[in-house]
């Protein structure tokens, strides 16, 4: 991996993303509008956590306070279609764990960051059953929204059903799982042990 990120700019969000996920944002605050204009002339990525505790609008008494292990950012559109507001979409990069974080006076949180790997793939064949199987539930879905709303399929293509560390991540992101939970989820640096996860929670609810 390369080395420390030293000066990313953090969106805190009552959300998580995952590597490769897709996440549309409205952006309406001063700091985040100036935040996004920088990030489009540059062309760099900045870092989402989910908020640990405090809002996404931060008030004076009340700072945001992020989760330490984060996802980088990378600008897919950006649509101005009124003044103060911008539409974003964004792909989901490399996770990343901070070390560090300070408050610009606009509000803006930074943070020194360590970037994270991407999960090793899986030894042995005990996670091809439960593979298969969380395959075949995620393309019945894809499937289902495409046919309601081909415009709006929450996943990027290509679709990667075959890799572990795609399929569980989508499978993560999409399934009602509480946001604590998805965000622990984000952390694990191990697809199989991730994918074990969202299989059981299919079991339990019925979804296979």
């Amino acid at each position: 991996m390369s080395s420390i990120l030293a000066d990313l700019p953090l969106f805190p969000l009552h959300t998580v993303l995952f590597p490769d996920g897709l996440l549309p944002l409205k952006i309406f605050e001063a700091r985040y509008l100036d935040m996004m204009r920088d990030c489009l002339r540059d062309q760099s990525p900045f870092g989402v956590c989910m908020i640990r505790s405090g809002n996404e609008v931060a008030r004076p008494d009340e700072p945001t306070v992020p989760e330490s292990v984060g996802c980088l950012a990378h600008l897919l559109d950006c649509d101005v279609q009124e003044y103060g507001l911008m539409q974003i979409k964004v792909k989901g990069g490399h996770r990343f764990r901070l070390l560090s974080t300070r408050v610009e006076p606009s509000g803006l949180l930074r943070g020194m960051a360590e970037p994270i790997g991407e999960d090793p793939p899986p030894d042995g064949r005990a996670y091809l059953a439960p593979h298969a199987a969380c395959a075949e539930v995620l393309e019945r879905i894809i499937k289902g929204v495409a046919d309601r709303d081909p415009n709006n399929v929450p996943f990027l293509k290509p679709y990667r059903f075959e890799d572990p560390i795609w399929l569980s991540n989508r499978l993560a992101e999409i399934l009602p799982i509480p946001l604590r939970a998805r965000q622990k989820l984000m952390e694990i640096e191990d697809a199989e042990a991730r994918l074990e996860i969202v299989h059981h929670f299919m079991q339990q609810h019925q979804m296979l």
